[in-house]
């Protein structure tokens, strides 16, 4: 796989990192050029180039047209909008992934058809939720380029769910139990698998149905 990770930062050089172990083929593009001796010196010379990833001319020595997928994970949200637009719009790159600083931002990138967008922010903010607020469905991945969200929740004794059979439940259309954690074990879901409190369950869920999801859940 050739990958394309545009921002020299923290986030780019890990993820950079993670994929030249993998074995992949991977370009970290950075636009300050005082960087990138650094930043070849951790990745090696032929994997960094110097370059603002939203100009044409640069994502063309780069050869987006010929990447796999496109990461976009500078500090700016406005500049990883455009990075990822342009990489499916000009160069018809299959898969993009936007990094998003503010989560304000993201209804925006999904107006432009980029569903694929990390918030730290959103994260760190689930988790502190769901540790605060018993029930919360806290999302732990994505599949379908964004459009399947895979969640998980912890029931409490109050849990509109908990001591119900699953075959009884009234779920949300296209959407599946798929695991649940109990006593440190993880089980299978079933028809017939009756939810109890402090149950872990793990599900799949379109992304329009994960509101009726989470009410499914809720307390009483």
């Amino acid at each position: 796989m050739y990958a394309i990770v545009v921002g020299g930062g923290n986030v780019g050089i890990q993820l950079a990192k993670r994929l030249l172990q993998r074995g992949d083929e991977v370009l970290l593009l950075e636009k300050d050029g005082g960087s990138v001796g650094r930043l070849s010196s951790m990745l090696g010379a032929e994997n960094v180039m110097a370059g603002d990833g939203c100009e044409m001319a640069v994502q063309k020595r780069a050869g987006f047209g010929r990447a796999d997928v496109v990461i976009a994970v500078t500090g700016e949200d406005e500049d990883n909008l455009v990075v990822c637009q342009m990489a499916k719009v000009v160069w018809d790159v299959d898969r993009v992934l936007a990094r998003v600083n503010d989560p304000d931002h993201e209804p925006l990138f999904a107006q432009v058809g980029i569903d694929n967008t990390v918030s730290a922010t959103g994260i760190i903010f689930s988790l502190l939720e769901q540790q605060v607020t018993p029930d919360v469905m806290l999302p732990v991945g994505a599949l379908a380029r964004g459009q399947i969200e895979v969640v998980e929740v912890k029931l409490s004794n109050r849990s509109l769910a908990a001591g119900q059979r699953v075959r009884d439940l009234v779920l949300p259309p296209q959407t599946n139990l798929v695991w649940l954690l109990r006593d440190s074990q993880g089980l299978m879901v079933q028809g017939d698998t009756i939810l109890t409190p402090g149950d872990t369950v793990v599900a799949l869920v379109p992304r329009d149905n994960s509101e009726a999801l989470r009410k499914l859940f809720a307390e009483r």
